[in-house]
């Protein structure tokens, strides 16, 4: 029916075919719950798959689709390896996701304690109850690594992040992988710290790759959002994404749009944040008041050659211990004037969280400690600012 044939009301309502002639030079934002279908036969080829469509927002729109291409893209960057990627609510959802469509009762996860601890009590308090386990190791000892999976066929996933949260400690993807697959592991990788511009895990074997987008993907702090890159495409499209279908676990258009604006820059950001780290970890690596530097990037750091190998920068993220601990860090803190106190990573600034007094106030001193947490661990991530402002702040609180 022509619009003058209806009542005004009609026509108000009335949802108007997108008045497009030509393509958008920027990826538009689908703000739409649903997908409406030119025929029943189409509706009925697209629900059944013989037909590409999209149907609800929750299955994806074409901005998360978009956007998870173009994560896949990067992670195999001339790799010659056809990824898929699937975009999510958040980094935890992602994990969480990818965990239970892997996983059933009986499963074991062969991990270390070093990790993020949101993943840690996933795996506690989530997990555990559904009766899949987690094992801690050192995956430092590539023995321990190989007895313990060769001692038991219930391990299912090998887990880690490298650098590490908050100690940057690295852990060798190939090797470890190797010894994954040698007893039918699938390997995951969490590679929020580094992004597929510093390291890229499907080159040493791993499976699936895991992005808080949230962090260094996005990078301007202004979105939550998580990606699975995975090599099994098939696994992509059928058992993961019915699993965060079902979930409800998916990413919506805005924070996905939000994502895809700051891919833009990563390369640019990147090389600043890592460049800005180096100096940083120079400076402190030469003061007094501080005991010890934890970044790769200085020539004496124990994971400096193997840091080499696998990223081709060293990234932003760096942690010192401060001599005096405890009260040392609070007055490091507090006296800070450019830097910002926030419990997050990989944004624009300068960020700075001292764990033992903020993300880890009631963890027991005694588990902090056996993970080098200590008292008077800083943990920073290190902005795009003036490199010699950022110093200069530290200098003054110091």
């Amino acid at each position: 029916m022509q619009n003058n044939q209806l009542q005004f009301g009609t026509v108000c309502a009335k949802e108007f075919k997108e008045n497009r002639t030509t393509t958008p030079h920027a990826l538009p934002i689908y703000a739409t719950s649903s997908f409406a279908f030119e025929s029943l036969q189409q509706g009925i080829d697209v629900f059944t798959k013989k037909e590409e469509g999209h149907i609800y927002g929750r299955f994806g729109t074409p901005t998360t689709d978009t956007v998870a291409r173009k994560i896949a893209a990067l992670e195999a960057h001339q790799l010659d390896i056809e990824a898929e990627a699937m975009l999510f609510s958040s980094g935890m959802a992602a994990i969480s996701t990818l965990f239970l469509a892997l996983l059933q009762a009986g499963d074991k996860i062969l991990t270390s304690s070093n990790i993020y601890g949101g993943t840690i009590e996933l795996m506690n308090k989530i997990l555990e109850p559904l009766h899949i386990a987690s094992v801690w190791t050192d995956f430092k000892n590539l023995e321990t690594v190989e007895q313990v999976l060769s001692g038991d066929k219930q391990f299912k996933i090998v887990y880690l992040e490298t650098p590490t949260n908050p100690n940057l400690v690295c852990y060798d993807i190939a090797a470890i992988t190797d010894i994954a697959k040698k007893h039918n592991c699938q390997v995951i990788v969490d590679n929020t710290f580094c992004t597929p511009f510093l390291q890229q895990p499907l080159k040493f074997g791993v499976d699936f790759v895991i992005h808080s987008t949230t962090k260094y993907l996005n990078g301007h702090g202004n979105s939550i959002a998580g990606a699975v890159v995975g090599k099994d495409v098939a696994f992509m499209k059928s058992r993961l994404f019915q699993t965060m279908k079902l979930l409800g676990t998916n990413c919506n258009s805005w924070d996905a749009w939000l994502t895809y604006n700051g891919l833009k820059t990563l390369t640019l950001r990147m090389e600043r944040h890592s460049e800005n780290a180096m100096r940083l970890a120079d400076y402190l690596n030469q003061h007094p008041a501080v005991s010890c530097v934890y970044y790769n990037g200085l020539s004496t750091n124990p994971d400096h050659e193997l840091a080499k190998k696998q990223m081709t920068m060293f990234g932003g993220m760096l942690s010192f211990e401060l001599k005096d601990g405890f009260e040392a860090g609070k007055n490091f803190v507090s006296k800070l004037q450019l830097c910002t106190l926030a419990p997050t990573l990989g944004d624009i600034d300068t960020l700075i969280m001292h764990p033992a007094s903020m993300s880890h106030a009631f963890v027991p001193k005694d588990v902090r400690e056996a993970n080098s947490i200590t008292d008077g661990l800083i943990r920073v991530s290190v902005g795009l600012e003036n490199v010699s402002d950022i110093i200069a702040d530290f200098q003054q609180a110091l």
